[in-house]
């Protein structure tokens, strides 16, 4: 599981923390699967990127939450690269619902969140694993978040998608105990991206900060050591694990 010339698909590859999960594998010498739903555009920019960066990058076009697509993306990806080594499950939706107005988290928008964060890994996770069971290796890495264990106000139907990833992980982990499959989740607390970058700068996001022990957000390179640990020879004894990233955000107590 070395990875210098790895096979990593990485789900959300063009997003803030998804281009940057594809830079550092790319650090390493990986060859990334970069998966993205919407803008070619920027899957050639991430494409670039993981260039400048040492690895090599190629796009690859999914909506993740349609099982037939899932698997065909899997067959291609083993039938271009020769294999595939690492998943990283990073796709994920989210939408604000503030408490009272549940009324506007419509059956719809409850449905595509738990189609993206939830349904998404549970079809790339067991697609992938049919090909890395066939070679006797491989790692999954799930992204959930500190909603799987910490309740964030407003994100009822985000939380409870995020504690279902948490689950699985731990569920596939035990399923292919004897597979050489690695399984872990990542709990990330919050990371300034594009997504929430308004956010952060208005009143309300900053007493939010301020409930923070730290006051203060993390950086998605954060997050890069323990991706390439979960990724690497290090996970060879480390499966079903759950591991929070959130510098202090989720201790109580507040800021």
């Amino acid at each position: 599981m070395e990875l210098k010339r790895a096979v990593v698909l990485v789900t959300g590859g063009t997003g803030g923390l998804g281009s940057r999960i594809c830079s550092a594998f790319a650090r390493e010498g990986a060859r990334i699967a970069i998966v993205y739903q919407q803008s070619d555009a920027r899957a050639r920019e991430v494409v670039e990127e993981v260039r400048a960066a040492g690895g090599q990058g190629t796009p690859y076009r999914c909506d993740v939450t349609k099982l037939d697509e899932v698997e065909a993306l899997v067959e291609r990806i083993v039938g271009d690269q020769g294999r595939l080594d690492v998943l990283v499950n990073n796709a994920g939706f989210n939408q604000f619902v503030p408490f009272p107005d549940t009324e506007a988290l419509t059956p719809e928008l409850f449905e595509k969140i738990l189609h993206y964060n939830t349904s998404a890994p549970y079809y790339l996770s067991r697609a992938a694993a049919r090909p890395m069971r066939a070679r006797g290796q491989g790692r999954i890495v799930n992204i959930a978040s500190i909603a799987s264990h910490t309740v964030l106000p407003g994100l009822s139907a985000y939380c409870g998608s995020k504690a279902a990833v948490a689950m699985l992980t731990r569920g596939f982990a035990r399923e292919w105990a004897r597979a050489g499959i690695a399984v872990n989740a990542l709990c990330p607390g919050y990371i300034e991206t594009g997504i929430n970058d308004f956010w952060w700068p208005t009143e309300g996001g900053q007493r939010q900060l301020k409930t923070f022990p730290r006051r203060r957000l993390m950086d998605a390179s954060d997050l890069d050591e323990a991706f390439l640990m979960l990724a690497g020879p290090a996970a060879a004894k480390i499966t079903g694990s759950v591991i929070t990233i959130d510098d202090g955000q989720s201790l109580p107590g507040g800021g």
